[in-house]
């Protein structure tokens, strides 16, 4: 998934028509816990992927929203079939954009937390209630998985590299220890979302962590496990490409937000801590 388009691209209307038809198929009022998936071109992933996704957690209901980037085969078709609510977007513009537009989507139907999973099979999720529970205990605004801290199963001694790598460059820009920061599955806050500048059309993990850091919000990372990929074949690039791009997104996304922070040094926390859910 590649593309230049930033946060504004909704205006060209292909949001608002995909949050549209998605309200007239599925209304407005989804329970307390979305799950968003970006999908492109995953259709003999994606079933499995949302099929293992827990129909409650902690006693909150889950729902699962597949926002379906241009896909080519049948992803959109599948994830029907197997549960999920899907926003089927004809043109594909990006990871990121279709996760802006699925956080849009959970907000707006009232979800009170957000959890992301790639759509490739490499998350467990049987592990989303670790990666939530920081979240709904009051004790985080934000919390991601990190390989580092649990376990990984890649055999590409580049991309282990690379996660080290990034990690010590984030936590240098940021004033604070990351160990894994391009992790997938990731829970917060929903209004988090929308208080934070999201502009990546890939690599939109680097940019949703350097913001949230940025914006003063607490964030925890907790044990998780990155699989080999269940089906399918990765859209970010081999190692040099996918280096060259992140660390950009990295460096821009950091400096944008020191800017704005010197523009605006008054950040925060949009609603101050949240009360602890029973």
């Amino acid at each position: 998934m590649t593309g230049t388009r930033d946060h504004t691209d909704g205006v060209d209307g292909v949001d608002e028509a995909a949050a549209s038809a998605f309200a007239e198929e599925y209304g407005t009022k989804l329970p307390p816990i979305a799950v968003v998936i970006a999908a492109y071109d995953e259709e003999r992933g994606i079933g499995e992927v949302v099929r293992s996704i827990p129909a409650a957690v902690a006693g909150h209901d889950t729902a699962v929203i597949v926002v379906v980037d241009g896909a080519t085969d049948k992803t959109a078709a599948v994830a029907r079939e197997c549960g999920a609510m899907v926003c089927d977007v004809p043109v594909n513009r990006g990871q990121g954009a279709a996760l802006r537009l699925g956080y849009r989507l959970a907000r707006e139907g009232g979800a009170e937390f957000i959890v992301t999973t790639d759509a490739d099979g490499q998350y467990d999720s049987a592990q989303i209630p670790r990666v939530l529970a920081p979240v709904l205990e009051g004790d985080a605004d934000f919390v991601t998985g990190s390989r580092l801290l649990g376990r990984q199963e890649t055999y590409d001694r580049v991309r282990r590299l690379g996660v080290h790598v990034f990690a010590w460059l984030v936590s240098r820009l940021t004033g604070q220890r990351i160990t894994d920061t391009s992790f997938g599955m990731r829970a917060m806050r929903a209004e988090v979302t929308g208080a934070v500048t999201l502009r990546q059309p890939q690599y939109q993990s680097s940019e949703l962590l350097i913001g949230v850091i940025s914006r003063g919000y607490r964030v925890r990372e907790v044990p998780a496990t990155m699989r080999l990929r269940a089906a399918g074949a990765t859209k970010k690039g081999g190692n040099l490409v996918y280096g060259y791009r992140y660390s950009r997104v990295v460096v821009g996304t950091w400096w944008r937000e020191r800017r704005g922070a010197s523009a605006s040094p008054a950040p925060g926390r949009v609603s101050g801590p949240p009360a602890k859910t029973r």
